[in-house]
């Protein structure tokens, strides 16, 4: 039962375009993936586009922010 004058409502909403993008690793921090590899790749260097395969975290400034964007995540 719910007492009366609870503040559990309501709830937050999810933006999903951010949940789509972020994902969290298990000690809680969030993750995203890089960009700049959509087109154009022939004139970057095979070790640039290595490194842009793989995710990399969310700047420690930009985190509250985008937490609040995804608060179930």
């Amino acid at each position: 039962m719910r007492k009366k004058g609870s503040t559990d409502m309501p709830k937050m909403k999810t933006k999903r375009a951010a949940a789509k993008r972020l994902k969290v690793t298990a000690t809680g921090k969030l993750m995203r993936r890089s960009g700049w590899k959509r087109h154009l790749l022939e004139a970057k260097s095979p070790k640039r586009r290595r490194k842009l395969r793989k995710a990399s975290l969310i700047a420690k400034v930009d985190v509250p922010r985008l937490k609040r964007l995804v608060p179930y995540l």
